[in-house]
């Protein structure tokens, strides 16, 4: 990936994947890396600006946009991506969340229609439009959604991997143009 592309953390709620790109990549780089946090919860923006705001040196090159995806983002950044990354809502609207899960997290942050995949799908078949030419596309989802949003990913993009979790599960993938 293009070492001075910007990168996105779309759907960012309280920033720590975003910022710690920021911090790990701008740490690796030597130099501060622009990062973009969304999201179209004001709320969860107010969580995200007040931990930007508890890192302090990141400030300068960490931009907070509300919006929907990538509707939150200048069009002038579209082909000039280098990374973006989500862990968007996709548990499906038909099951059961576990009550320490329930308890903390708003069903927005969690719940997506279309069995969950929803928000994946727009974001793999947005992604490639928003990216530079060695850009990525990062995601998590539940493991009985990896196939299928794999498949959609192999025909929007290059080369499509699987993450697997600590457990062994697939829970995501990497997308590169």
């Amino acid at each position: 990936v293009e070492p001075t592309a910007p990168s996105v953390d779309l759907g960012t709620g309280s920033g720590a994947i975003g910022l710690s790109l920021a911090a790990e990549v701008g740490r690796a780089q030597r130099q501060p890396v622009e990062v973009w946090l969304t999201d179209r919860f004001p709320d969860a923006l107010a969580v995200a600006r007040a931990n930007l705001a508890s890192l302090g040196g990141l400030g300068g090159k960490v931009r907070v946009a509300e919006g929907s995806w990538f509707d939150a983002l200048p069009p002038e950044l579209a082909g000039g991506l280098g990374v973006v990354v989500s862990n968007p809502p996709y548990v499906s609207n038909f099951e059961d969340l576990e009550p320490q899960v329930a308890q903390w997290e708003p069903v927005t942050a969690l719940v997506a229609p279309e069995h969950g995949t929803a928000h994946l799908a727009r974001l793999i078949t947005e992604s490639p439009r928003w990216l530079v030419s060695s850009g990525a596309l990062v995601l998590e989802m539940a493991p009985d959604q990896t196939e299928s949003m794999v498949e959609l990913a192999k025909a929007k993009f290059g080369e499509v991997e699987v993450i697997v979790d600590l457990a062994g599960r697939q829970r995501g993938l990497v997308a590169r143009v």
